[in-house]
């Protein structure tokens, strides 16, 4: 069922200003389509779960994070341009896989809502890959690439251990400001939100994903319903799961 959008408003209107806590995302190419259509289609998402998309990422959620969500603590979520080009694994991955669950804040294995798709390469260097998370976001406002907002992650530290600086290695963290920012940075701005629901949360269930399908997934010509229709027929389970499947779903 898609979401209402005054439902999801309630309790997180304006909850990215004055935000104590930022989660920071370096975004580029993934799963095989480029960031502008990765954009398009979490857009696309946004518009019909009434603000509500989910945006996938590599690594594990900080140890602060079920806390926060639990507490409903406000979290602003930033993405920036990463400098660097995405890698060939990324850029032209041999599997692409889709995940059908995640797991909320408290623990449950829930269904990703029935408009979302959330996707990354099928393989990882030792093998199928077996874990994959994301930022359960939501914005009033429609999505698209910002420019000329300076965001300055050196006036940053990371949230809890010892609060230390953003590692060169962090693709997405969660983070307190300490320092005053300046605006001569190499990083912008490019895309806004905040975090929802279980913020940021690990994925389960993974099926992989036709060629045919890829391509449509990348489609600019797909309507709302056609949207829908095609998030179903990807994540609907296969007739005939292979063994291999069936191991990567137990091992997450």
């Amino acid at each position: 069922m898609i979401a209402d959008r005054r439902d999801i408003a309630e309790g997180v209107t304006d909850a990215c200003v004055g935000a104590e806590y930022i989660c920071w995302s370096r975004m580029q190419a993934e799963a095989g389509q480029q960031l502008g259509v990765i954009i398009e289609r979490k857009e696309t998402e946004r518009r019909l779960g009434g603000g509500l998309f989910c945006w996938g990422v590599g690594n594990a959620p900080a140890s602060a994070i079920s806390s926060l969500a639990r507490m409903g603590t406000p979290v602003a979520a930033i993405f920036s341009i990463m400098k660097s080009k995405a890698k060939s694994v990324d850029a032209k991955p041999g599997r692409v896989v889709a995940w059908r669950k995640y797991f909320d804040a408290e623990g449950a294995l829930r269904a990703l809502p029935s408009h979302v798709l959330v996707t990354s390469r099928g393989d990882s260097a030792s093998g199928p890959k077996q874990k994959h998370f994301a930022l359960m976001c939501w914005s009033e406002r429609p999505l698209s690439l910002d420019r000329g907002t300076p965001f300055d992650p050196s006036a940053y530290r990371n949230v809890g251990g010892r609060g230390a600086p953003v590692g060169a290695s962090q693709v997405t963290a969660l983070l307190r400001q300490t320092d005053e920012p300046s605006p001569n940075t190499a990083y912008e701005v490019n895309l806004s939100a905040q975090l929802f629901g279980g913020y940021w949360v690990r994925l389960a269930d993974p099926i992989e994903i036709s060629g045919e399908d890829q391509v449509s997934v990348a489609s600019r010509d797909l309507d709302d319903d056609a949207w829908l229709d095609l998030v179903d027929r990807i994540r609907r389970p296969s007739k005939k799961i292979s063994r291999e499947a069936e191991d990567i779903r137990y091992l997450i």
